[in-house]
């Protein structure tokens, strides 16, 4: 049985990793994995692996390796998603709509129980089985169905707003996809997933790839100020 402890949140990403390919290869039937191969599967060295799997305890056998099914179940329990967590969601837009919609969530224990919006031609609706709310419930809501954890979907001008009533209906977990930085106090993690920031990152290295071709001043078109130099 692994320990609970904390650890840096990239040890946490890489177990996540892990715990999807452990999960493939248990469908696949597989009993019994090397370190090597697991690191294969996930993306990492095997030294790596095996010093993640260190900080929460001894796995596996020497010279035979990790029993699939138990290290699944044990990474799991770390990650706290051997249970079902109940997630609110705030906003109804777009993105608000892809997000409830996406069964990865629930496959991997994340229900989303609540929808909040300000949107008065929204509220009352069911969307996936859950009725939409206004905003101004999200306390009531948040206690009478023990809602953990919330997402942030709404405009970046209204993010710190909702993130705040978040926060006084007492969820200390938030994940935000409003482009803009938020903060919350302490006690209370935080995670913004920027899906504009993650293209621009891939435009840069396309970008970067490229030469960036310079022409002469007087070659250039639509570039010149007439009456003068730039000032």
């Amino acid at each position: 049985m692994a320990h609970k402890r904390r650890v840096a949140e990239a040890v946490v990403a890489r177990l996540s990793t892990c715990c999807r390919a452990l999960d493939e290869l248990d469908r696949e039937g597989v009993e019994i994995i090397s370190s090597d191969e697991l690191g294969e599967r996930a993306g990492y060295s095997a030294a790596q692996i095996r010093k993640d799997l260190s900080s929460f305890g001894e796995f596996g056998k020497v010279g035979k390796g990790y029993y699939v099914k138990e290290l699944k179940e044990t990474i799991c329990q770390i990650l706290g998603i051997d249970r079902t967590w109940n997630v609110a969601l705030a906003g109804a837009g777009n993105l608000g709509s892809a997000l409830l919609a996406y069964p990865g969530f629930k496959e991997r224990g994340f229900k989303i129980v609540a929808v909040f919006d300000n949107d008065l031609r929204k509220i009352g609706k069911k969307w996936q089985d859950v009725i939409l709310r206004d905003i101004s419930e999200m306390r009531e809501q948040v206690k009478e169905q023990d809602i953990q954890i919330g997402i942030i979907a709404v405009p970046a001008e209204a993010a710190q707003e909702v993130a705040d009533m978040l926060v006084l209906s007492g969820i200390r977990a938030i994940l935000n996809f409003a482009p803009t930085r938020i903060v919350v106090p302490e006690g209370v993690r935080l995670r913004t997933a920027d899906l504009s920031r993650e293209l621009e990152c891939l435009s840069y290295f396309l970008t970067s790839e490229t030469p960036v071709r310079t022409e002469a001043p007087e070659k250039r078109q639509g570039c010149q100020r007439s009456g003068g130099q730039d000032k």
